[in-house]
């Protein structure tokens, strides 16, 4: 049996459910806002940034969008904090804050 993870809620018999929860849809984790936990925030200094985007790649949520070659403000709902953004950056554009909404 196959589980089909957006049909997944507080009702779904565990019948229906794999064993251990094994999901084998890809692409499910934008489902699912992670940075709800977050306890520090990365906050993006656009004056400051030199478009190195060095930042993005370093990203293990994928949560720095890059457009036609410009990086964009991050994305809140999935970025858990980590920091790592902030110290791949040379030229101090990205600040850690305390607290799980940016400022």
């Amino acid at each position: 049996m196959r589980t089909d993870i957006s049909k997944i809620n507080e009702a779904t018999p565990y019948e229906e459910l794999t064993e251990g929860l094994i999901t084998f849809a890809g692409g499910t984790a934008r489902d699912f806002h992670t940075g709800e936990w977050r306890t520090d925030t990365p906050v993006f200094d656009k004056e400051a940034c030199k478009q190195c985007l060095l930042c993005a790649p370093a990203c293990p949520d994928g949560c720095i969008p890059v457009k036609d070659s410009k990086r964009e403000d991050f994305d809140y709902d999935h970025c858990k904090g980590c920091g790592i953004c902030a110290k791949v950056c040379p030229f101090n554009a990205i600040k850690m804050v305390e607290g799980s909404e940016p400022k």
